[in-house]
């Protein structure tokens, strides 16, 4: 059995500036996706070049950032939000959600697509692909803060894991690394492969959509529910998964009406 190593979760201190590694793995995520994204643009069907690339990943970098940090608050702290205000802005203590950061780079995309004067699926289907890559690293971010653990299990598993922040000394299952390794990593493997050729427009927004919220709410089963929240649907669903849902519905959604459309960009 594992005990989670306690990381400080400040990677750097020059004087009174301290950088947190849940910043830095923003930072990675960002990097990296203009790295990949930047391949994609010498794609023949590309509908941003390289030198719009920048002003792209800045809209959802603003996306990312104001959205996650909104849904996390609204979605699943709003009352701490009413007593404590400024804690809105106090990310670098974690704390972002994924369906409030879609939202945030939904908003964005269309705001893109609307400057440049293409379509919104046209945008949505050439930065699908990268995406993960931001979602692995989040995931990486919360386990060296040691939140969001995982559920209870048997001590016998091997890679069982005591977190100490949970305030017991349950073995519980890595959760944030399970999300790594399915929102991360196999979710980038699936869409990278899948994207490498033309498809009909929405069809690669719809892998990304079903994709995550299907291995969302797999992953969601091994992941401790918010204390404070519990269980919010039928005893057994957590808040995660009531917002993966609608994904999943969309996502299929869209990939039949692209396959039935048959409309490349």
């Amino acid at each position: 059995m594992l005990v989670h190593p306690q990381f400080d979760p400040v990677a750097v201190s020059l004087g009174p500036l301290d950088i947190h590694w849940y910043g830095l793995t923003y930072l990675v995520a960002f990097v990296g996706g203009w790295a990949l994204a930047r391949l994609r643009t010498s794609r023949p069907d590309s509908p941003v070049n390289a030198e719009q690339l920048g002003d792209l990943l800045f809209y959802m970098a603003l996306g990312v950032i104001l959205g996650g940090r909104f849904g996390y608050v609204l979605f699943y702290h709003f009352e701490r939000f009413l007593a404590e205000p400024l804690w809105l802005i106090q990310i670098w203590e974690g704390g972002m959600s994924f369906h409030g950061g879609l939202i945030g780079v939904l908003a964005a995309m269309l705001m893109f697509a609307r400057r440049i004067g293409t379509g919104f699926f046209n945008i949505a289907d050439f930065i699908a692909p990268v995406i993960p890559v931001g979602l692995g690293l989040g995931r990486i971010g919360n386990f060296i803060n040691g939140e969001l653990w995982g559920r209870p299990t048997s001590p016998e598993l091997p890679w069982a894991m005591v977190f100490p922040q949970a305030g017991d000394a349950l073995p519980r299952h890595p959760s944030q690394l399970y999300q790594f390794a399915l929102e991360g990593v196999l979710l980038f493997v699936v869409l990278w492969w899948f994207s490498a050729r033309p498809r009909p427009r929405m069809a690669v927004s719809g892998v990304f959509l079903a994709g995550y919220g299907v291995l969302r709410s797999v992953a969601e089963f091994y992941r401790e529910p918010d204390a404070h929240l519990g269980f919010v649907l039928l005893d057994w669903m957590t808040m995660g998964q009531v917002l993966s849902a609608p994904m999943i519905v969309a996502g299929v959604i869209l990939l039949f009406l692209a396959y039935r459309q048959g409309r490349f960009a």
